[in-house]
């Protein structure tokens, strides 16, 4: 008797468990880039290189002319990576992604397309109730680099920009103290037979920490005073050396910034920051030693800094130089815009690998923390305490 065949294995026929479709789609990104107008705004978002990466992973990139131009980037470079460039600012804006440094401002979210993603600063304190129901009503999804967290829970861009700025810091201090710029005359450096430079650092963060990396290196004697026993230890740690390190106590501050030739203030607040050095202890310095207020931003954390731009950075009080410059690293802006861009390219890229953003909010956490709108819906309970605004909570808008 010839056996029967059947068109299937004894497998096939067998129940099988249901396969669901998994797989993600990989999409597609258009990135509008447009020209920063803030004041003294010279970063760009993404170098050459990083639109390069992009392009070259199917993703188009519309730059509108000149928006490297202050970070020494020129159009050409940005044509050459791939990207398009056009004089059209309307048309950057209309763009279903936007990436800027400065949050936009109210009549940039006018151009905006509804729906579209925004991808910025926020600077939460220098907005105001309407623009926030502004971007509310153009129903867009907006993230704040400076609140996505990574993997370690640590702020990237954040960090990054801090640790320019105490770099910045230092180098800054040194120009100001020679004669050139009405300073003593004082080198930073430890030459043979002079006693170095004393430097009193306030606040022992990332700025902190770099201030005093960037201080060592030239030769200086390094303050830290801060009321964080775990960040003072996490500085001597991380810089590697035993440091003189204080509590802020009023007496030993005192003692200090009398000797001190420079003093970096770079202490942060919940809402502003905290005035440590009162306008008597600043009577109480040398004449000719310099105060480099880099928490201005947040208010300041001297009694006598005053908000300065770029373009006259410095005034003296008490016969000390004070340098106020709320933004720094725009004073860095080719260096600044390749840090920002190295913490953005990779986002932008998981981001399409993801599907789009909202499989890539869905997945990371950390990108999530990054959300402040989804789809005109506020959802960062800061915001809405800040400007007694209604929010939702982006987990149960997201599952």
């Amino acid at each position: 008797m010839s056996k029967q065949l059947t068109p299937f294995t004894k497998a096939q026929l067998l129940p099988q468990e249901e396969m669901l479709e998994v797989l993600k789609q990989k999409g597609n990104l258009y990135i509008g880039i447009p020209k920063e107008t803030s004041f003294q705004e010279k970063r760009v978002c993404l170098t050459p290189d990083a639109v390069s990466a992009l392009i070259n992973n199917g993703h188009r990139v519309l730059l509108e002319s000149g928006a490297g131009k202050g970070a020494k980037f020129s159009d050409r470079d940005y044509s050459e990576a791939g990207a398009e460039i056009t004089k059209d600012t309307a048309k950057v804006f209309a763009c279903p992604m936007i990436l800027k440094v400065e949050p936009p401002s109210i009549d940039e979210i006018k151009l905006i397309n509804p729906q579209a993603i925004i991808i910025s600063a926020l600077q939460l304190k220098t907005q105001n109730k309407k623009y926030f129901e502004t971007l509310a009503s153009k129903r867009v999804t907006a993230l704040a680099f400076e609140f996505i967290r990574d993997d370690d829970g640590a702020y990237p861009a954040v960090r990054a920009l801090s640790e320019i700025a105490g770099t910045a810091s230092i180098l800054i201090a040194s120009e100001l103290l020679s004669n050139v710029n009405g300073g003593n005359g004082l080198m930073f450096g430890n030459i043979s037979g002079v006693p170095p430079a004393e430097v009193v650092i306030l606040g022992a963060g990332t700025v902190g920490e770099f201030a005093a990396r960037s201080a060592i290196g030239l030769g200086a004697n390094v303050k830290i005073f801060d009321n964080s026993i775990t960040k003072l230890r996490c500085v001597q740690t991380n810089l590697g050396r035993a440091l003189y390190t204080s509590t802020l106590q009023p007496k030993n501050l005192m003692k200090s910034l009398k000797r001190c030739d420079v003093v970096i203030g770079a202490v942060r607040g919940k809402n502003r920051s905290p005035i440590l050095v009162t306008e008597t202890m600043v009577e109480g310095m040398k004449k000719g030693s310099v105060i480099i207020d880099v928490s201005i931003d947040m208010g300041g954390c001297f009694e006598t800094s005053e908000v300065t731009t770029h373009k006259t950075p410095t005034f003296i009080k008490h016969g000390v130089i004070h340098y106020c410059v709320p933004n720094i690293p725009a004073r860095y802006a080719r260096s600044a815009s390749v840090s920002i861009s190295n913490i953005f390219t990779p986002y932008l890229l998981k981001i399409a690998e993801d599907g789009g953003l909202e499989h890539s909010l869905r997945f990371d956490r950390g990108l999530k923390n990054g959300l402040y709108f989804y789809h005109g819906i506020l959802t960062n309970k800061s915001v809405a305490d800040w400007f007694d605004l209604k929010y939702s909570d982006i987990n149960l808008l997201i599952f």
